[in-house]
């Protein structure tokens, strides 16, 4: 296993970070055998893991909680906050009151008494940034948390947010999470220079592209009547151009991974660590059998010239999809902040 510091912390992180996401009710409902994929990953030298309070609404926070029992000290721990986390207007963004709220929740359900990486899930352009920035600082100082970072933070979010921590003297994100995979390389354009002339730390998310790139999604092989391609099938249906531009890729791709000896999910997961602004790549296994898959490939590295044949089939900087909940600032989601009000629009016809 390699490992590579975490933003400019001096903390070393292994390049594949396990996520928890499909532990509970999510995916996997079977808290020993998450357990158990969790010890197995460890053991084979990853030491970072990531998680989130709303994932399975806290219950993939408690089985790792479970699982770091007697371990604590040799892993890296991540977790997030953001999204809501039971009803009330106030039980979930970015402010003071629910990041102070939920991070005692994360301890409590984590079973420990610091977080080494706590990230903002989204952004919330509802509360100032200042006031997220702050309330962060503080944690760190009293030692909660050790550092934090942004998670699917456009780049101007992510400079202003560094801005507001050198003129407020407070501490600043030392991490991003954004998606990156072979299909959404997007993140090539801005983001990733971003973030290596800040100095972040990058955990990418979604190598797999939401299952585009495990090898069982093929042209000709796609079972709409079962599994993601049934609850999504706006994201599989081959009748929708963009998926079809997809799955040409994908049939391309797995010549490449075939070329080199390895699978088209090692050949995935290898990319998204070879970008040299990427710090860890956060895969999310739900059976012990996944987990498997990926630490076979977790030594490969990519040569040049496997690197040229990605970048003919896919452009640097190009977007197959849009990765869910990438970039997409409420400007763009809520028609009605790029239209003046209705009244004033009368009055002036």
């Amino acid at each position: 296993m390699r490992y590579r510091v975490l933003g400019g912390t001096g903390i070393k992180v292994s390049v594949h970070c396990l996520g928890t996401m499909m532990f509970g009710a999510a995916g996997n409902t079977d808290h020993d055998d998450c357990v158990r994929i969790i010890h197995t990953a460890l053991d084979a030298g990853i030491n970072f893991v990531d998680t989130a309070d709303v994932y399975s609404a806290g219950e993939s926070e408690e089985i790792v909680g479970k699982a770091l029992a007697g371990r604590r000290d040799d892993v890296v721990l991540a977790t997030k906050v953001h999204f809501p986390v039971g009803d009330g207007p106030n039980k979930g963004g970015n402010s003071r009151r629910w990041i102070v709220h939920e991070v005692e929740q994360s301890l409590r359900r984590l079973k420990t008494d610091w977080i080494d990486l706590y990230q903002i899930h989204r952004p919330d352009h509802t509360t100032d940034i200042e006031e997220t920035l702050s309330a962060l600082t503080d944690l760190v100082r009293a030692g909660k948390i050790r550092a934090f970072g942004s998670s699917t933070f456009p780049p101007s979010d992510i400079v202003e947010a560094y801005h507001v921590a050198q003129r407020r003297c407070l501490q600043r994100f030392r991490t991003e999470q954004p998606p990156y995979s072979l299909l959404a390389r997007g993140i090539e354009t801005s983001m990733l220079p971003t973030a290596a002339r800040l100095g972040m730390g990058v955990l990418t998310w979604s190598p797999l592209a939401a299952g585009f790139l495990s090898g069982k999604v093929r042209r000709g092989q796609v079972d709409m009547t079962s599994g993601r391609a049934k609850l999504q099938p706006q994201r599989f249906d081959p009748a929708l151009p963009v998926n079809q531009g997809k799955l040409d890729a994908v049939e391309r791709f797995v010549e490449v991974a075939d070329g080199i000896g390895c699978t088209l999910p090692e050949l995935a997961v290898a990319f998204a660590a070879a970008h040299p602004a990427v710090t860890s790549v956060i895969t999310g296994p739900r059976t012990m059998e996944h987990l498997t898959d990926t630490l076979k490939g977790a030594s490969l590295v990519l040569d040049d010239a496997t690197l040229d044949c990605i970048d003919e089939i896919v452009p640097p900087g190009t977007d197959l999809y849009r990765a869910d909940g990438a970039f997409l600032p409420p400007w763009l989601t809520d028609a009605r902040l790029r239209r003046r009000p209705a009244d004033e629009r009368a009055a002036a016809s």
